[in-house]
This record gives C-alpha cells, sequence and structure tokens, in this order.
C-alpha cells in the first residue's frame, strides 16, 4: 500500500488558474547583476551595479533624445516588399509579417525629426529586434530619406546603428543601400551638415561598411560589438589569432576607428555639443 495518498480535498488548482511571477520586473546583467526593470529604466537602461548598457530600441533612443519625447517620425509607413521571391524556412512575407507583429514596427530602422535642446534634430534609429537589425531596402531608403530631409532643411543628422549586417533576404538589393546611403551622406558633407554616427552593439557586417562609419564624428556606447564579420571568420580568413576584444567600442577607439566613447546618460548633451562647435553656435546647457 503507497503511504501517500492525494484525498479528493486536497490541491484542486488547475494550471491554467496558477499564477506565475509577472515577467520584467528584475534584469540580469551579463555579469549577473540584479537590477529592478524600474530602477533601469530610470538609469537609462543602463545596470548601475555594473554599468552594462542593456540593449534597447528606438522608443527608447527617442525618449532619450528627443525633448519631452516630441518628435514627428518620417516616412513610418514604408514597408518591405518580396521582389526576389525568397523563401528558407519560410516565405520572406511571412518572415516580415511575424516580425512586425512582434515588435510592432514596421522595419529594421525608425525615422524622426524632433527638438534636442531645443535645437532640430533629425534621427534615424535602427532596431536589432526586427530580423536582427537587418538592411534592407526599406532601411536603406528611409535613411536615403532621413539625408534628404537634413538636407532639405538644413537640419544635422543623426544615424544609431544596431544591425546584423545586410537582409539575406533581398541579397543584392540589400547590397545596393550600402551605395545609395553613403552618396546621401556625402551630399550632406558637401552641404556643410553635421552627420553623427552612434554605434551601439552590435554594428556588424554592411552597416559597418557603409553608414555607419562615414560619420563626421563616429561615437559608440561602452563595450559594444562593432566589426564587419565575427571574429571566428575575421580569424579563418586572416589565419592569425586576433587580440583580445578587439571588435569592442574600446578597442576601436584605442585604433582610431572612433572619436569617443559616451555613456548614454551623457549622450544628448554630448551629441549636442559637438553639433554647437561644428556650428558655431553657443553652447547649450
Amino acid at each position: 500500500m503507497s503511504w501517500f495518498k492525494r484525498k479528493t480535498k486536497g490541491i484542486t488548482t488547475t494550471t491554467e488558474e496558477k499564477k506565475d511571477t509577472p515577467k520584467g520586473l528584475w534584469y540580469k546583467s551579463p555579469t549577473g547583476k540584479v537590477v529592478d526593470a524600474e530602477e533601469l529604466e530610470k538609469n537609462f537602461y543602463v545596470s548601475p551595479e555594473d554599468g552594462y548598457h542593456v540593449r534597447i530600441g528606438s522608443k527608447e533612443y527617442f525618449e532619450i533624445l528627443f525633448d519631452d519625447n516630441t518628435f514627428k517620425e518620417l516616412d513610418k509607413n514604408l514597408d518591405s516588399k518580396d521582389p526576389l521571391k525568397f523563401e528558407d524556412t519560410k516565405k520572406y512575407p511571412a518572415r516580415l509579417k511575424a516580425a512586425q507583429e512582434k515588435t510592432n514596427l514596421k522595419d529594421a530602422v525608425r525615422c524622426a525629426v524632433g527638438k534636442s535642446k531645443g535645437k532640430d534634430l533629425v534621427i534615424a534609429c535602427m532596431d536589432f529586434a526586427f530580423i536582427g537589425g537587418s538592411m534592407g531596402s526599406v532601411v536603406g531608403e528611409k535613411i536615403a530619406r532621413a539625408a534628404d530631409y537634413s538636407l532639405k532643411n538644413n537640419l544635422p543628422l543623426m544615424v544609431i546603428s544596431k544591425s546584423g549586417g545586410a537582409r539575406m533576404m533581398e541579397a543584392a538589393l540589400s547590397l545596393m543601400q550600402l551605395a545609395k546611403t553613403s552618396v546621401k551622406l556625402a551630399q550632406l558633407a558637401d552641404a556643410g551638415i553635421p552627420y553623427i554616427s552612434l554605434c551601439t552593439d552590435p554594428t556588424t557586417g554592411g552597416t559597418t561598411a557603409s553608414f555607419a562609419m562615414l560619420g563626421d564624428i563616429n561615437i559608440s556606447e561602452p563595450g559594444a560589438l562593432i566589426g564587419f564579420a565575427g571574429p571566428r571568420i575575421v580569424r579563418d580568413t586572416t589565419g592569425k589569432e586576433l587580440p583580445e576584444g578587439f571588435q569592442t567600442a574600446e578597442f576601436l577607439l584605442e585604433h582610431g576607428f572612433l572619436d569617443f566613447i559616451t555613456l548614454r546618460k551623457d549622450l544628448k548633451s554630448k551629441v549636442n555639443q559637438y553639433i554647437d562647435l561644428i556650428t558655431n553656435q553657443p553652447l547649450r546647457a
């Protein structure tokens, strides 16, 4: 006879009725530090315990950079087509639809214009959550149009890169965006309009090979991964052992690929300070 018997009036709670701890109350950084989610948000999504800069998207960057989070979004309804009829494990349109439903984004970049410390600024910010921040035709077109808007209105442009590279589902059409965005940035340079490139974690592939490294100043957040190909591919291609951390923002700064690294809490001030200096304006507090 079994020593244990469940009585009829014992535990009767169904699986559906059981309550789990709500998700999102805590965040654990890669170094093992646990932070209250509300405290993390108040600290610009940076772990106060170890200074780790958590990956964020356009929503959070717009909140940080635009005064009172007030801005006008540019070309917000532009979305991708499927000219190549691409299919891997699923058809490209299905993949796009799934990404849009999951992220509530149209594509991997959002562009907007608004006041930052009282002066107009155009920002194009990539979202890694949308198919790894991959650069397809829409990403290239929206950044090109943001540059056109800056050119037409004589406004500084800032691009925040966060990308795994070119979008394979668009093949050569994706690679064409490298040239298109580079030409538009050259037009800004010819007109003397400031362009600031912020590289965040990660900035890789075709993004790094184009607009991410073409800023009048190229800046980064601490610890960001920045490079063209992954460490294994670089090692196998060159046949050499690579320095530890050679694709970190700190390594790139030391070797002249970046102008400076800024903490996220100082980002708005640093960007505006540079714009004021290059446009010969009084510094803003």
